[in-house]
């Protein structure tokens, strides 16, 4: 289907962003955050659904048991998700792949809708697993499709917008999670269930928006979808310029197919790329984010809040990263990629060490308690100033398109992997450390801010070809007229002509 000539104006970058966003990564954030609110009462329904079937009152474990596969088996989904987005997106297109995507929550939210009704706690496990899919989907496809569609100079603003809304959506599933709104006994399963009304908004509006014009034009080949498309998202004539580089990186990419995740593992010429998005996209989950809101609860507690304030406390947890992601989104473009990724694993370390420190003395200094629960917001900055939406961003940015859905399949892997690693040892983590559980996440985020700072390029505002050559000599160090013996591309607006240097 051809993109519509159609002037655009600068606003449906806006829209698309938007439109892209609210069935997009918006669901990571916000079906994490609403398992929180029905946490018991679902467990008492797995217990009446046993008592009922087989006349079995299972132990308070066992209930646990199930209640953990059904959290922690969102992140397995996602894991198949990621796995699915880059032959998805190679197939269908980005703006395809994400309505398809919808197929997967639609599902989802219509088994978690009519579990209570069946009296069916698998059909709440097989829901987790297809939200966890489309998360997985999203959250790969999504940056792809905004860092090949935004100008050079908006790409990082416009991919971080990933986080923001990630961040959003556990705000919104806190809010919708309070026991006014869904999250009380009556309405769990509307709770589960709500996730479908972003995705039914995104099908609504995103077939309005324009492809993205690196996949029309590299992966396609029609140039005039290209301009149309390019066209619509800038709101003006087609810069020669823009158009150039994107015809540059065609005929650098011209005659090569798409490449598999395992092939990248071979291939010299990205090595440093790869390690550097393995690295961060697992230190990402690594560092502890997601383990401090476990913990918020019991820092809120031991601060005097009382049981019934705690939800609403919670919600500031939320706020926080969100609010950094919009601080994050505004500063990157000035300060660039490497300075707010290092500078947030470094504060990272910095407030995990004093939550250390404060968790040890709580019962022996009053006032410690409440330093703890100052960590917890610092810590959440932290990690939304940088790591949050930076990391998304990267594969984008250091990946040519033939490598590009590869690179995410692979950042997308460890991603969810370590997730689930996370959720699944946390709990052991305190139960041998206690006070001293979050120090392997300190030295996670400083050996990640130390690689940072010492490995990864610079890539605000620069083409492809400038970052790929300055990795070149990271990947072919001591092979200096290796680069050089490349063959290189000449091209003009309308045309591109290979000549192979001598």
């Amino acid at each position: 289907m051809r993109e519509d000539v159609n002037p655009g104006s600068p606003l449906t970058l806006v829209l698309m962003v938007a439109s892209a966003s609210i069935g997009g990564t918006l669901q990571y954030g916000y079906n994490l955050a609403i398992m929180n609110a029905p946490t018991t009462f679902i467990q008492t329904f797995i217990n009446e659904t046993f008592l009922e079937r087989w006349d079995v009152q299972l132990e308070e474990y066992q209930v646990t048991l199930v209640w953990t596969i059904i959290v922690s088996i969102f992140s397995l989904g996602g894991f198949a998700g990621a796995l699915i987005a880059g032959p998805m997106t190679i197939r269908f297109g980005r703006k395809k792949c994400l309505l398809l995507n919808n197929i997967f929550l639609m599902t989802a939210a219509l088994l978690a809708l009519t579990s209570r009704t069946a009296r069916s706690f698998e059909m709440i496990m097989i829901s987790r697993v297809l939200v966890g899919i489309n998360a997985g989907i999203s959250m790969n496809v999504q940056p792809m499709y905004f860092g090949e569609s935004a100008p050079k100079h908006l790409r990082g603003a416009v991919s971080l917008s990933s986080a923001v809304f990630t961040a959003f959506g556990v705000v919104l599933g806190q809010v919708v999670g309070l026991r006014e709104i869904l999250g009380s006994e009556p309405c769990w399963q509307y709770l589960l269930a709500s996730n479908a009304i972003p995705g039914l908004i995104q099908l609504l509006t995103l077939p309005w928006f324009p492809e993205s014009p690196r996949y029309l034009l590299i992966d396609r080949g029609d140039k005039e979808a290209c301009i149309n498309a390019l066209r619509r998202l800038r709101g003006c004539e087609v810069q020669s310029s823009e158009l150039d580089e994107i015809l540059q990186e065609q005929a650098e990419t011209k005659g090569m197919r798409a490449s598999h995740p395992w092939e990248l593992f071979t291939d010299r010429s990205v090595r440093w790329q790869l390690i550097s998005v393995m690295i961060i996209s697992s230190a990402m989950q690594l560092c502890g984010n997601d383990s401090i809101y476990f913990y918020a609860s019991y820092v809120f507690k031991e601060a005097g809040i009382s049981d019934d304030k705690i939800q609403y406390a919670t919600i500031g947890t939320g706020t926080c990263e969100f609010t950094a992601c919009i601080m994050c989104n505004l500063l990157v473009e000035r300060k660039g990629r490497r300075f707010m990724l290092a500078g947030g694993f470094t504060l990272m370390t910095f407030w995990a060490v004093v939550f250390t420190i404060a968790l040890s003395f709580e019962h022996h200094i009053t006032w410690m308690s409440y330093l703890s629960m100052a960590c917890v917001y610092t810590y959440i900055l932290s990690f939304g100033m940088g790591p949050a939406g930076v990391t998304g961003i990267l594969p984008t940015e250091i990946f040519n398109q033939a490598a590009r859905p590869a690179a995410y399949m692979i950042a997308g892997s460890m991603m969810w992997l370590n997730l689930f690693i996370v959720g699944m040892i946390f709990p052991f983590l305190v139960s041998g450390l206690r006070e001293y559980c979050f120090v392997p996440f300190a030295a996670i985020c400083l050996l990640s801010a130390l690689y940072v700072g010492l490995f990864l390029p610079e890539t605000k505002g620069k083409s492809l070809s400038v970052i790929m050559h300055e990795f070149h000599r990271l990947n072919f160090k001591g092979q200096e007229n290796h680069f050089e013996a490349q063959t290189k591309p000449q091209y003009q607006l309308g045309e591109v002509c290979l000549s192979t240097a001598l």
